[in-house]
């Protein structure tokens, strides 16, 4: 972050930035990952983690330390993670390779199931859970993302955290097709435990996000955690909007970069591929841009606390700025913006194609209210 103080002052705050969740991470014989941008997942250092028979490293932005966080676990070839059950909710994306992972729970009931690169699923509450690489070539590889920050830290009881025997039926209680994939729609949220492909899953528009792109959200395994897949055409980019801490944005295909700033400062570049991961500091403005040739798509894991809603259920990061919610219209942008994405696609000898995103835009363009006139940047 940029409110870097004096030593003086930080001193006096020293024995709070630790924390039961950093003392455990430390304990587990792995790095914490700082900061809200990483090039490329694929790319990180790992460490060997014994407790669980790979390596690891963990991702924790400072202003998402206490809601979620974010890991990359390897698993070696022909190999198997040690068997683990959790008080804390996880959401997994398979990076590379292919494997089976088998979940079950005290009363005896068990599901065991195959995944690939590209598969999306979660761990349901408490479920004892064990992954499996099913390759004795090649190291499997997956990001998940949790909310063991506010449970661990909630506690500081390890043994607790990964040692309690209590099953929640509810949330999974054997069913044979807990984790087959389906395609139950209610709106925007797709009812399902496990996506076989999320590089190529069907979308649904989502024009409110602007740029013509597809849209999908997930609450997979009845848990609180929530993710979403968006995609953009060509020669597009999505409005700038903001919101609280703690979403992990994955790039699943395409190359481009985002903007972020805090409101009144200057915004900050960040290149993108597949693999890299954004994470939006809280409240800071982000806007991201497609300058490859083919459409760009990135999965965001999410807590709660990120959406910050309207009476009404919405998040305010759907909303228009001009009508108190927090995404900036595309005609109330700085005109840098538009200038910047023509100059970028100019090196790949692309242009904008944004002319009739703009155009219908207006359509629905709600007034200015000048008792709130927005400041895009």
């Amino acid at each position: 972050m940029t409110a870097v103080v004096n030593e003086q002052l930080a001193s006096k705050f020293a024995s709070e930035k630790e924390s039961p969740y950093t003392r455990w991470v430390a304990n587990e014989g792995l790095d914490i990952v700082s900061g809200f941008y990483v090039r490329d997942l694929r790319a990180l250092e790992l460490k060997p983690w014994d407790r669980r028979g790979g390596r690891g490293i963990f991702i924790n932005h400072d202003a998402s330390r206490t809601s979620n966080d974010c890991y990359v676990c390897e698993i070696p070839e022909g190999s198997a993670l040690a068997p683990q059950r959790q008080l804390f909710e996880e959401m997994i994306l398979i990076l590379d390779g292919r494997g089976s992972t088998k979940v079950w729970n005290d009363a005896g009931q068990s599901v065991t199931f195959e995944w690939q690169a590209g598969s999306l699923f979660a761990i349901p509450l408490n479920t004892w859970h064990q992954h499996f690489n099913l390759s004795g070539l090649e190291p499997a590889k997956f990001v998940s993302s949790t909310n063991m920050p506010p449970v661990m830290n909630l506690y500081d009881d390890a043994d607790f955290v990964f040692g309690t025997e209590r099953d929640f039926p509810q949330r999974f209680a054997g069913e044979a097709d807990y984790f087959a994939p389906k395609d139950d729609m209610n709106g925007l949220l797709l009812d399902t435990n496990f996506v076989t492909d999320a590089v190529n899953l069907r979308l649904v528009s989502a024009r409110e996000r602007g740029a013509g792109g597809g849209h999908i959200r997930f609450s997979m395994a009845k848990g609180s955690m929530n993710s979403h897949i968006s995609q953009f055409p060509v020669g597009t980019y999505k409005k700038g909007h903001r919101h609280g801490p703690g979403a992990h944005v994955i790039i699943l295909s395409g190359t481009g970069y985002s903007l972020m700033w805090p409101e009144g400062e200057e915004p900050q570049h960040f290149d993108w591929q597949p693999g890299s991961l954004i994470i939006p500091p809280n409240m800071w403005f982000h806007q991201h841009f497609n300058t490859d040739t083919a459409p760009a798509r990135y999965l965001a894991f999410k807590h709660e606390v990120v959406s910050i809603r309207n009476a009404q259920g919405v998040p305010k990061a759907w909303i228009s700025r001009r009508i108190g919610g927090d995404q900036i219209d595309y005609a109330d942008e700085r005109p840098e913006i538009r200038r910047m994405f023509a100059q970028a696609l100019a090196q790949s000898d692309l242009a904008p194609q944004m002319d009739d995103v703009y155009e219908a835009e207006l359509a629905d363009l709600p007034a200015v209210d000048a008792s709130r006139t927005p400041s895009a940047l």
